[in-house]
């Protein structure tokens, strides 16, 4: 890691790799800094950059969401899991274009998950179809999954400056991009020889905004290809890059491979908040990024286009971010 990286970004503590002597640092970013328009807000997006180039994801504090709100939002999750089993599988479903969805299988990449899926912008196109019971998760999961996005939105800005882009890039199609809510539980691990919750993967968007109850969550570092642990200070969030974000930068940032394992001493449920364009528009190298020196390395790709891929490749074990790569064997 560069020593300019060390000493712009505060570091939380260390990624623990899984039975190896190494470790990595955290990149912190200061949300707070941000919002500000002096050379605070400018160093803060050199730190963006840094992260996001030389490890692809980052920890971010002081972001202004209350700890009673990310309680809430785990704490509704946590009693949508316990809820009778009958009324969680009202929302299962094989079709994928569901906007909302339930799963406990443990099939394909879902090792030990159960999980729930459903988009949440606009929150009242979308809360209309989420669960009913628990009676409190549409209001806790709704208060959280606008603040989420609050914090995503600035972040992606933040991002776009960062390659040089502008904040501005994207006009309004950030503004009228999807949210999609992964909200997952992992029991607690046993003695049965069970580790994985969920296997390695990158995610399809722009980034990925991680709230956990406890560890559990896994990435490669990019360097080494070691697994490491990530401690996550509490407060904080987590952030790491997308495939379309990839795809976007033209390989200037990468996406995150990353897997869920599961807890030794507790069961485990996370909120991911997927943040990308509309369904239908298309994410391509940025032409300001591509020239005769660096030409454009991916084919354009919506969120459409991943969820065409998904049962597509169900055999092949392929990245969708493999399928984007111009050049990459078929």
């Amino acid at each position: 890691m560069s020593a300019a990286l060390l000493s712009s970004i505060s570091l939380a503590p260390p990624l623990v790799p899984n039975g190896e002597p190494e470790s990595m640092q955290m990149p912190v970013i200061d949300f707070s800094k941000l919002q500000q328009t002096d050379g605070s807000r400018l160093a803060v997006i050199r730190d963006v950059e840094t992260a996001c180039r030389e490890i692809g994801c980052f920890q971010v504090i002081n972001h202004g969401i209350s700890k009673s709100v990310m309680e809430g939002a785990l704490s509704a999750a946590n009693d949508f899991f316990e809820s009778p089993a009958e009324s969680k599988a009202m929302f299962t479903s094989p079709d994928i274009t569901k906007p909302v969805r339930y799963d406990c299988s443990n099939e394909g990449i879902n090792k030990s998950r159960s999980y729930l899926k459903h988009y949440a912008h606009p929150l009242e196109e979308w809360i209309k179809f989420w669960p009913r019971e628990p009676p409190s998760y549409r209001i806790k999961m709704g208060q959280y999954a606008v603040e989420i996005r609050r914090v995503a939105l600035c972040l992606m800005h933040a991002i776009l400056q960062s390659l040089g882009l502008g904040q501005a890039y994207l006009g309004t199609k950030l503004e009228e991009g999807i949210q999609l809510l992964a909200v997952n539980s992992y029991p607690q691990s046993t003695q049965t020889g069970v580790t994985l919750g969920l296997d390695p993967h990158s995610d399809y968007g722009f980034i990925t905004i991680l709230l956990p109850s406890c560890p559990g969550l896994e990435v490669m570092d990019p360097k080494t290809k070691v697994w490491m642990s990530v401690l996550q200070p509490e407060d904080t969030l987590h952030v790491h890059i997308g495939d379309h974000l990839e795809a976007l930068s033209n390989g200037k940032y990468r996406t995150v491979v990353h897997r869920a394992v599961l807890n030794s001493e507790n069961s485990r449920v996370s909120i991911a908040s997927i943040h990308g364009l509309a369904m239908n528009e298309k994410v391509r190298s940025a032409e300001e990024l591509v020239d005769e020196q660096n030409p454009a390395m991916y084919k354009e790709s919506s969120f459409r286009d991943f969820l065409d891929f998904l049962p597509s490749n169900d055999t092949k074990n392929k990245s969708y971010i493999d399928s984007l790569r111009i050049g990459a064997a078929e």
